[in-house]
């Protein structure tokens, strides 16, 4: 059986997404479950493909254990939506923009990615690119969150 694809989407993919990939990724090698479950990141826009995440958002997420510098941006591409089990949106103008694209047959999952953590407040992740480190350390609050509700949902999804 073909492992479960999991990519997320933001906007220049280089605070909110890297965060997510990271996050989740941990996750996924800490449950031994790297064999079944892979993960990428990319953003909508293409203003820093090639590059690494923000320097905040490497710190922030460095203080935590994840380390994200082998991380680089690139930009969704039709073809993720044949790569990809779960395309997951960061927001709802991320998740406009992906559906979009959206090909008429794609069979994944495209979602925002608080759908995972209904517990809380907020529905989306917000941007922390023009705040302080208090923005990026929130980002990693919902992250986590919402990372442990989205496992659960691909381990109890049918065939799993």
């Amino acid at each position: 059986m073909s492992p479960t694809t999991v990519l997320f989407v933001c906007l220049g993919n280089i605070c909110r997404s890297p965060t997510a990939h990271g996050v989740f990724e941990q996750l996924v090698m800490e449950r031994g479950l790297g064999d079944q479950i892979t993960v990428d990141s990319c953003g909508t826009a293409d203003w820093h493909s090639g590059k690494g995440p923000d320097p905040r958002t490497v710190a922030e997420a460095k203080k935590r254990g994840y380390d994200l510098s082998s991380l680089r941006a690139r930009q969704v591409e039709a073809s993720d939506f044949k790569d990809f089990d779960y395309i997951i949106a960061m927001d709802s103008s991320n998740l406009a923009d992906l559906k979009a694209m959206q090909p008429a047959d794609f069979s994944g999952r495209l979602a925002l990615f608080l759908d995972f953590a209904p517990e809380l407040a907020e529905r989306e992740v917000p941007d922390p690119y023009y705040g302080e480190h208090e923005g990026f350390s929130h980002v990693l609050d919902l992250v986590e969150q919402a990372s442990a509700g989205l496992l659960s949902d691909i381990l109890n999804a049918p065939g799993n």
